[in-house]
């Protein structure tokens, strides 16, 4: 098994950074057709997702999010392409919201 492990510091929050984990989950099921299970927590939330061939979690925390996955033997030769489109898509998802959130402390 190959893992991946992937951070990415934010100042959003853990209500703000729950709509971008959701939407993040929402979209990995679309797309990749992964089955997601989000646990809210008080001070952490976590997204628990599988596949055939992916296992892993997605915990969101008020100032980051950190994603762990296992990759199948099959998957894991794949592994920089996959990591690569993860860190895509958490930063795409990321990117709006401070852009926002600076654009508002200028006002």
């Amino acid at each position: 098994m190959t893992n991946l492990h992937i951070r990415r510091d934010h100042t959003l929050g853990l209500k703000a950074a729950r709509k971008i984990a959701f939407a993040w989950a929402e979209q990995v099921e679309q797309e990749f057709g992964m089955e997601c299970t989000y646990e809210e927590g008080v001070e952490a939330d976590i997204v628990l997702f599988v596949r055939s061939g992916v296992t892993g979690s997605l915990r969101v925390f008020p100032d980051y999010f950190q994603l762990d996955a296992k990759l199948g033997f099959l998957l894991g030769a794949f592994k920089g392409r996959i990591e690569a489109e993860i860190v895509k898509n958490l930063d795409t998802l990321l990117a709006p919201k401070a852009t926002a959130k600076k654009a508002a402390k200028k006002k």
